[in-house]
């Protein structure tokens, strides 16, 4: 067959949920206005913390950047499903097809380790709460959050050029919403064996050390919080806990059986699903995890809300 991707005006079509569902109308306003939930939620979230000095401590600084995450994650990809329905069109350029990989792994891969990073805080301010901010000073958040995201960008860029390196001489259809590496590698025309088993080893890796991290720091924490003498500081601990664990549960949820569970116990269809939940539905749920449960959230929001009908009285 003839190498079509030997230069980068080619283009690949995504054959994702829309194209699979019965109602792709349907489908297409659920995920515009969770997408606008989302902006909503991560949008207030981020001001708030950038207001309030109530919230300039390093958990909510952990957060905000869970928030930016979230949103430039969803940004990704729910503009663009709108975009395809409106045009009947869901075709995505090579280079762009390898961007989006890029811009997935990479957002996805920060997240993973800033859950990590936000399960270590929370033992550190359980466990340590005399020395808290000095543990976790700014020089020290500041130092995590980068490493984050450069940890994550370099594991994405490797992976990314590695795959887009791959002749393509098949059918230029992707049966997934988005451009990511499994379905993408079931149309290279080469033997992708080896590389495949290097990506499921590395991403293991990349999964399973912050989730050892997450499950150790909260095994450490639940010990402590069930151990305190204050049934109120025990409430409290508990429900910042538990958030956390919520929204860690919603994420790597998704993203273990998406990617560790083998190909054969999983269909494309039930991938459109997964990858959706974890772009689209989990961004738009974050924000609302940590606010409806967090009177420190709560307060300023209601405090901010407060003052949107007196300035329009003015």
């Amino acid at each position: 067959m003839e190498l079509w991707n030997t230069t980068l005006e080619n283009s690949f079509v995504l054959i994702g949920i829309l194209q699979e569902s019965k109602y792709p109308g349907l489908v297409s306003v659920t995920i515009t206005f969770l997408y606008m939930v989302a902006v909503t939620n991560n949008g207030l979230l981020l001001l708030l913390i950038a207001v309030d000095k109530r919230l300039h401590v390093p958990m909510y600084f952990l957060l905000s950047q869970l928030s930016l995450m979230d949103l430039i994650f969803t940004t990704v990809v729910s503009p663009k499903t709108f975009v395809d329905y409106i045009r009947v069109q869901s075709t995505i350029t090579f280079s762009g097809c390898g961007v989006q990989m890029f811009l997935i792994m990479t957002f996805g891969g920060a997240e993973d380790i800033l859950l990590a990073v936000m399960s270590y805080d929370r033992y550190v301010a359980i466990r340590h709460p005399l020395n808290y901010m000095v543990i976790m000073r700014p020089k020290v958040c500041w130092s995590m959050v980068p490493t984050t995201w450069l940890l994550a960008s370099l594991n994405s860029l490797v992976h990314t050029i590695y795959t887009m390196h791959f002749p393509f001489c098949r059918s230029r259809e992707i049966s997934h919403l988005l451009c990511e590496i499994p379905p993408l590698l079931k149309l290279a025309c080469a033997d992708t064996t080896k590389y495949q088993l290097m990506l499921y080893t590395t991403g293991v890796a990349f999964l399973f050390i912050p989730l050892s991290v997450i499950l150790a720091s909260y095994t450490l924490v639940l010990t402590a919080v069930f151990l305190m003498p204050s049934k109120e500081g025990r409430q409290k601990a508990l429900l910042t806990c538990s958030s956390h664990l919520t929204v860690v549960g919603l994420y790597y949820g998704n993203v273990l059986l998406l990617y560790i569970l083998p190909s054969a116990y999983h269909s494309p269809v039930q991938d459109n699903i997964f990858s959706v939940f974890y772009t689209i539905v989990t961004p738009a749920l974050n924000p609302l995890i940590y606010s409806l449960r967090n009177k420190d959230v709560l307060g300023p929001l209601k405090k901010l809300l407060g003052k949107v009908p007196s300035a329009s009285k003015l």
